[in-house]
Formats: structure tokens, C-alpha cells, sequence
């Protein structure tokens, strides 16, 4: 169901201050308030890459009556910080922070909403604010990553690959050099992104996501190339293995093009429409 048209207000700000202090959008609710929502980004270009699309995703989910904050976590956007100074553990730290200052406005359960390795984080922030007096309403997972171990891969690879094309000759070849580098306490720069060691151990060692069952139920979003296409294995896995602990998963596909990964800016609107239509039935009713 698409709501009628409503104006809705996005305030820009800052939360803290000096080394602490993190940049905001906070889009108000459209109407009466139903629920508050946390955007959780992707990682390095990922993020400059999928503005579009969380902005507009952002405006639908506020047009709906939930008010969602977004934040640039430490070293990344407009907060402040260097990505060499990027640590897992901080980041969850920053989580916390807004979902402070939404809980502190927005007397409703929280919504954690995360894209591709975000997804993960959400998750890992998840099992920590499960143990808190934040109540979760049910996650949005737009196109978790398998493994944080398999996607650092990927990432690692972006080096090797500059590194083939005389874009840097003095480059490690292969992978394995360069976790082996990490490992010495090395950081390395990769892709225009320098990633310390820790950060990239902190990747490396998350559990699947079919290890890190939140406490409460979550939408997961796949897109897909072709119409009619199932979610892949990793989520027909991660979907057994909650629920055999009795924790539901809800599995959406839709058609578009992979909106993270395209070097112009794309949109996929096929997955706004599905995650208004989850919203829009009142996500945290299973």
C-alpha cells in the first residue's frame, strides 16, 4: 500500500562533539508517529554508493509515520574521524548513540535497518540491544553480506586487482599477503580506504549470519537479476536456523539491478516498494 503524498521534514545535525561528534539526517514521521528506525550503512564505497537509495528508502519509511535517523559512523561521511580510525566495537558505539537519542524522542520499539555488511552489524548491535531496555521491532535486511570473512575477501581483492593493472606496482598480490600483513599490524590502503587491523579482524572473525539469530524477527531483502529467481543459499540457511530457535525470517526478492556495486548511482525501486509494503502492514506483526 503506498501512502498519500505527505511533506516530510529532514533535519541534518550533529550528535556529540570534537573526535565524538557523528553527522545525522533524522527524517520525522508523516502523520502519527509509528515506530522509530536506524539506519545502518554499508561499507567504504558501498555507503557513497547507496545514498541515493538510502535517502530514498529513509523518505518512504518516514512517509509511513516512523521516524528514521541516519549516521555517519566514526571515519566515514561527514563524522568525524579518519576510516583508519574505523573500529568495529566504535561503530557499535555510534549505534548506541542513536538509538539513544531516537529511544529518548520516539517512545516506540526500534527498527534496525541494514544494508549489505550494515546488515551484519545490525545484527552484532542486535544481540547487544536485545540485552538492553531498547524493545527491537523487526530488522530490515537489505542484501546481507554471506560472512563478514567472505566479504573482506572481496574487499582485499579491489587491492590485487589495482595492483594487475599498474595502477600500484609495489602492491601485494593475493589475498593471503595481505591478511598476513594485516595480521603483522599493518594497515592498508585499499581502494582510496586506508583498513587498520583491527577493523579488519573484527570483520573477519563475525559469525555467519545464521550464527547471530537476533531477539526479535527480521525481513531479509535479496535482489535479484531476473524475475522468479529464489533468495540464494545463504538465506534459505540463515532462515532454518532461526527459525529451528523459533525466531522468524521473512524472505523478500525482487527484480533490479545491484545498486551497491554499480559505479554510476542506481536505484531499485522494486525494493522500496517491498519495504514500504512490510512497513506499511506494521513491521513488527509476524
Amino acid at each position: 500500500m503506498t501512502p498519500q503524498r505527505a511533506e516530510v521534514d529532514t533535519e541534518p545535525f550533529f550528535l556529540g562533539s570534537g573526535a565524538d561528534q557523528r553527522f545525522c539526517l533524522f527524517h520525522r514521521p508523516a502523520g502519527t508517529c509509528r515506530g522509530a528506525v536506524l539506519y545502518v550503512p554499508p561499507f567504504a564505497e558501498e555507503l557513497n554508493r547507496t545514498r541515493r537509495m538510502a535517502a530514498l528508502g529513509a523518505r518512504r519509511l518516514a512517509a509511513h509515520g516512523y521516524g528514521v535517523l541516519q549516521i555517519d559512523l566514526l571515519g566515514t561521511g561527514d563524522s568525524a574521524g579518519d576510516f583508519a580510525d574505523a573500529r568495529w566495537d566504535a561503530w557499535k558505539q555510534d549505534l548506541d548513540l542513536g538509538a539513544a537519542w531516537l529511544r529518548a524522542r520516539i517512545d516506540a520499539p526500534l527498527t534496525l535497518w541494514g544494508l549489505r555488511l550494515g546488515a551484519l552489524l545490525a545484527l552484532d548491535y542486535a544481540r547487544t540491544a536485545g540485552n538492553t531496555s531498547y524493545r527491537l521491532a523487526p530488522l530490515l535486511l537489505w542484501q546481507p553480506v554471506a560472512s563478514g570473512a567472505t566479504y573482506l575477501t572481496q574487499f582485499l581483492r579491489l587491492r590485487t586487482a589495482g595492483a594487475m593493472l599498474g595502477d600500484d606496482a609495489a602492491a601485494q598480490t593475493g589475498t593471503k599477503a595481505l591478511r598476513a600483513a594485516l595480521q603483522a599490524g599493518e594497515t592498508l590502503e585499499i581502494a582510496g580506504y586506508d583498513l587498520s587491523p583491527e577493523l579488519a579482524r573484527a570483520i573477519d572473525a563475525l559469525p555467519a549470519p545464521d550464527a547471530m539469530m537476533p531477539p526479535a524477527p527480521a525481513h531479509w531483502f535479496e535482489v535479484l537479476g531476473a524475475p522468479g529467481q529464489a533468495p540464494g543459499p545463504a538465506a534459505a540457511r540463515v532462515k532454518a536456523a532461526w527459525e529451528s530457535q523459533g525466531t522468524p525470517l521473512h524472505l523478500h526478492t525482487v527484480t533490479g539491478s545491484p545498486f551497491w556495486a554499480t559505479t554510476a548511482v542506481s536505484t531499485c525501486p522494486a525494493l522500496l516498494d517491498a519495504t514500504a509494503r512490510v512497513v506499511g502492514e506494521r513491521a513488527h506483526v509476524v
